[in-house]
């Protein structure tokens, strides 16, 4: 069976020795409230093990879009993993919900039980960064769907919060400040547009050095994995620091900041107020790109960004501080009914 199943393409005994490799990956992610291990039909979790009063799930999945092309490209598959993770748990921590557990799911045209490898300690890390057990997964062999050197990588995740202490939009105020957390570059978001800039437009290579890449290449740029920001964020949950949370993903700070606040509400942001990081000014001078085509776009260096009460600014930057976390007040939540024509040309409303 297995040989007739070899000659249709899809080789099983690569699959069991990939589940061998991942085993010592997934087992770095271990927390409490898991139950069993690898193997079975479906993950366990003890949710009751964690003494919630009311608890209230939380789901996200997401995937890593078409930077995996520049992984498959430059045959370099062990940071993908991290960005995975990290388009989810980013996501489900903007309500304070704590990401509990994970699954992947990697579709491949070929299984290279090495190249899955990579690719899922990849997501294991990213699931230690954020305290994230990976408790299951799927690998998938579809020769014909894929071509052999391709594949497909998502995620999806589950987090917990106490529903009294949930975040929500109408916590925001008008008068509240916006900290921005510091993005690690890119992250996955607007690779389509990447790819167009750098590789139809122009035809620049991976091992291209721009000057202001600070001697990293292109390829090493453009493949920065994304940041996580879920410890950060729960410390500040935890300290009622944030009335609201904003993860700067696909849309930019034009669509994604206005998420977390009521509808009569707007943010004035500060350009200017933090470092821009050096790719996202070489894409807009290559593309000739307008401010608010970046705004709409982009992260701009700022990957998470939270809403607190002026008189928390101070403790707010100083608990980011003790995890490393760069971050800069760059505005604050307004009124849509205030009188805005008064702005400098630095300011933009959302």
């Amino acid at each position: 069976m297995s040989y007739a199943y070899k000659q249709a393409g899809v080789d099983v005994h690569a699959g069991y020795e990939t589940v061998e490799r991942i085993k010592k990956h997934v087992a770095k992610t271990h927390r409490f409230g898991v139950l069993g291990g690898l193997g079975g039909f479906g993950g366990l979790f003890d949710l009751g093990s964690l003494n919630y009063k009311h608890p209230i799930l939380v789901s996200g999945t997401d995937g890593v879009g078409t930077k995996l092309l520049l992984a498959i490209q430059q045959q370099k598959f062990d940071t993908i993993g991290i960005d995975c993770v990290a388009m989810c748990v980013n996501d489900v921590v903007t309500v304070g919900a704590d990401p509990l557990y994970f699954l992947d799911y990697v579709a491949v045209g070929k299984n290279k039980p090495e190249v899955v490898e990579q690719i899922v300690a990849g997501v294991a890390k990213g699931c230690e960064l954020a305290g994230t057990a990976l408790i299951g997964g799927e690998t998938a062999e579809m020769p014909d769907m894929y071509a052999p050197e391709d594949f497909d990588l998502a995620g999806f995740t589950v987090g917990v919060v106490e529903k009294d202490e949930m975040l929500q939009p109408n916590q925001v105020q008008a008068g509240d400040v916006l900290i921005g957390l510091a993005s690690s570059g890119i992250h996955s978001n607007g690779y389509s547009l990447v790819r167009k800039l750098f590789f139809k437009d122009n035809q620049f290579g991976y091992d291209h050095q721009f000057p202001e890449l600070n001697g990293k290449t292109l390829g090493e740029e453009l493949l920065t994995p994304t940041r996580i920001y879920v410890k950060e964020i729960l410390a500040l949950h935890k300290q009622k620091l944030v009335n609201g949370v904003a993860h700067i993903t696909g849309g930019g700070f034009i669509e994604n900041i206005p998420r977390m606040f009521s509808e009569d509400l707007t943010a004035k942001i500060q350009m200017g107020s933090w470092e821009v990081l050096p790719i996202f000014s070489l894409m807009q001078k290559l593309g000739n790109f307008s401010q608010a085509e970046m705004l709409g776009t982009f992260n701009l260096g700022v990957g998470m960004v939270v809403a607190v009460k002026p008189e928390n600014v101070e403790q707010t930057l100083a608990t980011l501080a003790q995890f490393g976390t760069t971050a800069s007040v760059i505005g604050e939540v307004v009124k849509k009914s205030e009188n805005l024509t008064a702005l400098t040309g630095n300011e933009v409303v959302l």
